[in-house]
């Protein structure tokens, strides 16, 4: 019984030795892996959230616009709520486009705003992040009139 033991004991200290460093280098290999997988979320979240951003200054911009009683000032105070919502998503310059046709007798503006968003950049990764939002907003009857 008594040698039993002592084979058992010798095995599992031989098998313990074996394996000394093995999480060491399991660390090594993971931990490049965990940290590239929370900066690719990292930078699908920023991704998620400039499309909301962008969305919402759409929506802000059509309905800023909608408000006025001339185009040309339509369109400057569309540009203005569209920049004033995407100062801090947006790499580059914001672009605000009336898509919507006619102005004197038309009843809805339509406006497009778009515009290069951080995300995939912070990665080292040079895909490109043109995003692209629409909103409709019904003309105001009570200002148009004068």
């Amino acid at each position: 019984m008594t040698s039993l033991l002592s084979l058992v004991r010798a095995r599992v200290s031989r098998d313990s030795d074996s394996d000394c460093g093995l999480s060491t280098i399991e660390v090594v290999i993971l931990a490049p892996v965990m940290i590239l997988f929370i900066l690719v979320l990292v930078a699908f979240g920023q991704l998620v959230d400039g499309r909301g951003a962008l969305d919402g200054a759409a929506r802000d911009a059509a309905r800023a616009g909608s408000i006025q009683k001339e185009e040309g000032v339509a369109m400057a105070e569309a540009r203005k709520a569209a920049d004033a919502d995407l100062s801090d998503v947006c790499s580059g310059p914001v672009t605000v486009t009336k898509t919507s046709a006619g102005w004197a007798n038309a009843e809805l503006f339509t406006v497009e705003v778009s515009c290069e968003v951080r995300g995939l950049a912070m990665l080292g990764l040079n895909v490109p992040t043109h995003l692209t939002a629409s909103f409709t907003s019904p003309l105001d009857p009570f200002k148009r009139k004068a």
